[in-house]
């Protein structure tokens, strides 16, 4: 009996086998590609392919010299000590009449003052009920202190709006230097202009973003489609849904495992995304149908991942669908987008079911210069890894990875990160069940759950690492949306998450003593390209640590990312791109591919500092947040 790579995985899908990298090795073909010509300083490599990464299969240890070694961070969870005492409204706390109650609502690490330490814009929802006159629940903004405080800057800033809030992102669509916040809701979505001045205008209206019909928006993310230096925007909808005319659980029989609740989105027709093309004069047009959003197979958009995920140089969309295939809208280089999900192998699990897709993110975690997808998915399921092949296809990387262990909690919010700054990265999932009647049932799986936190074995897999993450791991919570962003600036990521019914978390990240490793950021500022530089794809090279590499000692650390909007779980990252330098310095080169295909090369960068990157190469502005007087 002959195997393919894509059988086997057929096969480990339904036998939930979890094999060492020797097995995959052995099937054939290598696990992290071809090699490639290395990547010289003196000239940026050409055109958009795979430009020399260091990270093939013959260079990575087969058994992890990590595996089972103390982790070296700890997540605590500070909220209420930082001033973020605001609850989320969302639903019925203990019970729910319709799926509209169930999804929650996102957050954004949004450095809206541009003081370059990040603030916290949280979304809030509403309830079947209402509320009297005065006490509606409203969005909060919170202004980040410098000193690992918040205050609540709502009032001031003009961002107090009501409504079943669902999510958010970030960029600046008119290219004024600040950058802009749009919020989807079920409803009308708000699109609102920063000023510059700590204030904020909603121009919904203006900028031609009024809805003729009820929506149920969902994820949202700015991006710039057609390289024209203007950001243009996709919204996802989630289901063509009525309260009016929606059916209740009693009428219609909705159970979970002999519960009844409410109805989920089978049966119901589901919404169609929506893609508005920036005019360039402050104002959107809604492109959808010519765009090609309409032509999916897959509905019932959640979140949304835009990325360079075939790597020819234009942004695609990558969409988490609920109850249907995945959406994968490939750019076609000419205004239009076209869904190659199937044929990618990003649609569905590897037994080709459809998933309940919730939260998604890019990132490459193997280091071979492509983006890979994480999804999370239903209870009862696994989240899902894809591991770009760099042919245009994916491989479901799930089971091999280590991530297959865990079915039994129900993901949201999700990241690829470098938490411990060691150069690759790892993953957290915010999990929290989608039914508030789970507890105090024989369902084994409570409404809030703890969270899973995946460590990077550096040899194409994870380990789980949730027990020993701290308490802000393990911690039980109704989380839904989850950002990514070092908000005391001390060079660790750390999480802010958006739960249902409750108060946020802020899950810092603490470093134990002597576990500290380097790292560096970049924030990029577009001229051609759209001021925000989202789009911007960066490359960077550094040299290894042989303590930490192993047989890759004398190579060099490379690793890519892209700035960009969106993401999560109905979320926004901090724009600012984290690298891990482990033990390295310096950056030895930053190559940034803008948007408008300009090319900036940067040497010899001095690790654990800020750099302000403008495109054409100039460095705006550095900072180490003090680091320099701490050590003094």
């Amino acid at each position: 009996m002959s195997w393919s790579r894509r059988g086997f995985l057929e096969s480990l899908s339904r036998t939930a086998l979890v094999l060492s990298l020797e097995d995959v090795l052995a099937l054939g073909r290598p696990l992290f590609g071809q090699a490639a010509a290395p990547l010289t300083a003196q000239k940026p490599s050409a055109g958009m392919e795979r430009p020399g990464f260091q990270a093939e299969a013959k260079g990575i240890e087969l058994t992890s010299p990590i595996a089972g070694t103390p982790l070296g961070v700890s997540f605590v969870d500070v909220a209420a000590a930082a001033g973020l005492t605001t609850k989320t409204i969302y639903g019925g706390e203990h019970r729910n009449k319709y799926l509209l109650e169930t999804t929650g609502c996102g957050v954004a690490f949004f450095d809206y003052d541009q003081d370059d330490w990040v603030d916290i814009f949280l979304v809030n929802g509403w309830r079947l009920e209402g509320f009297p006159k005065g006490q509606e629940p409203i969005c909060h903004l919170f202004k980040n202190n410098r000193d690992g405080t918040f205050t609540d800057v709502t009032a001031k800033a003009g961002l107090g709006r009501s409504g079943w809030g669902q999510g958010c992102c970030v960029g600046d669509y008119n290219n004024d230097g600040w950058n802009d916040l749009f919020i989807s809701y079920y409803g009308q979505n708000a699109l609102y202009r920063n000023n510059g001045n700590g204030t904020f205008t909603d121009v919904t209206k203006e900028a031609g973003l009024m809805q003729s019909k009820l929506r149920w928006n969902s994820g949202c993310a700015f991006l710039d489609y057609d390289k024209d230096g203007h950001l243009d925007l996709f919204v996802g909808n989630y289901i063509e849904f009525d309260v009016k005319t929606a059916p209740l659980p009693e009428d219609a029989g909705c159970a979970y495992k002999g519960i009844q609740v409410a109805c989920g989105p089978p049966g119901l027709e589901g919404g169609k995304n929506i893609l508005y093309h920036n005019n360039g004069d402050g104002t959107f047009k809604d492109v959808s149908e010519k765009a090609g959003m309409w032509g999916t197979i897959g509905t019932y958009a959640l979140s949304v991942a835009v990325g360079d995920i075939d790597n020819d140089g234009w942004p695609d969309i990558y969409v988490a669908n609920d109850s249907t295939a995945a959406t994968y809208y490939q750019n076609q280089k000419d205004g239009t987008f076209k869904d190659v999900a199937i044929e990618a192998g990003i649609a569905y699990s590897p037994d080709g079911k459809p998933q309940a897709g919730m939260g998604v993110a890019l990132g490459d975690f193997n280091r071979d210069g492509l983006l890979d997808i994480v999804k999370t998915n239903f209870a009862g399921d696994t989240d899902s890894l894809y591991l770009n092949l760099g042919d245009g296809t994916f491989e479901d990387h799930t089971y091999l990875s280590g991530l297959g262990i865990n079915t039994r909690y129900l993901g949201w919010g999700v990241g690829f990160f470098d938490m411990d700054n060691d150069g690759w990265l790892d993953i957290l999932i915010s999990n929290g069940h989608v039914y508030p009647e789970v507890d105090g049932t024989h369902i084994d799986a409570p409404y809030a759950e703890h969270k899973y936190l995946y460590r990077n074995l550096r040899n194409g897999q994870f380990e789980e690492v949730t027990k020993v993450g701290g308490a802000g791991i393990t911690d039980a919570a109704a989380a839904r949306g989850c950002a990514f962003g070092d908000y005391d600036n001390d060079g660790d990521l750390d999480v802010v998450v958006n739960c249902v019914n409750s108060g946020p978390q802020l899950l810092r990240c603490d470093t134990a003593a002597g576990a500290a490793k380097n790292w560096i950021k970049i924030r990029t500022v577009g001229t051609k390209s759209n001021r925000t530089g989202i789009g911007a794809r960066l490359m960077l090279t550094a040299q290894v640590d042989p303590a930490v590499e192993g047989k890759a000692a004398g190579k060099r650390l490379v690793q890519i990312d892209e700035v960009r909007s969106g993401g999560s779980y109905y979320s926004q990252n901090d724009l600012r791109v984290h690298f891990g330098l482990g033990a390295a310095k310096k950056a030895e080169m930053l190559e940034i591919r803008w948007p408008s295909g300009a090319v900036d090369v940067l040497k010899d960068l001095d690790a654990n500092r800020l750099y302000v990157i403008q495109e054409g190469g100039k460095v705006l502005k550095t900072d180490d947040f003090g680091a320099s007087k701490k050590k003094s």
